[in-house]
């Protein structure tokens, strides 16, 4: 069935943070599909909130860390083989600000770690899909975009 049949196709919108300090990214270590797995802190956009502000409360629920979003790096469209699901995704570079003391951090959450991209690059197995390598490649490449492509009207 398609759109002119009156299906609509609803991708799952989600928005990732590439967090970089003197050479390491920010990283979750998060339980998924009964799995412990890599992924940047991410996670879906809710509604009516901007893209922005998703990217910076899923950056502070998962990491505990303030950050300051700085460009889009890029979307990304992927469809998961096990599950047939669709994703959309948004990923922003951002500078850190300041950890949280005592920040309790999202369920399935294990913790938040700084890793060089080699030593992510060197877990592949472990990411939770490969939206997290690419939208790291792309960041190492300087794919860098303003903001302003991602406007949140009223």
């Amino acid at each position: 069935m398609s759109y002119r049949e009156g299906r609509f196709w609803q991708p799952d919108v989600t928005v990732a943070t590439l967090v970089a300090r003197d050479g390491q990214l920010l990283c979750v270590e998060e339980r998924a599909g009964g799995r412990l797995v890599l992924n940047q802190p991410a996670g879906h956009l809710e509604p009516d909130e901007s893209l922005v502000d998703a990217a910076l409360r899923e950056t502070r629920e998962e990491t505990g860390w303030h950050v300051h979003i700085t460009h889009l790096v890029g979307t990304y469209q992927w469809k998961a083989p096990q599950t047939q699901r669709h994703y959309l995704r948004f990923a922003f570079a951002a500078e850190p600000l300041e950890e949280i003391p005592g920040a309790t951090l999202d369920e399935g959450i294990v913790r938040a770690l700084w890793l060089t991209p080699q030593q992510l690059q060197a877990e592949t197995a472990r990411h939770r899909s490969p939206l997290v390598w690419r939208a790291v490649a792309d960041y190492l490449g300087g794919s860098r975009h303003p903001l302003s492509l991602v406007r949140q009207l009223p």
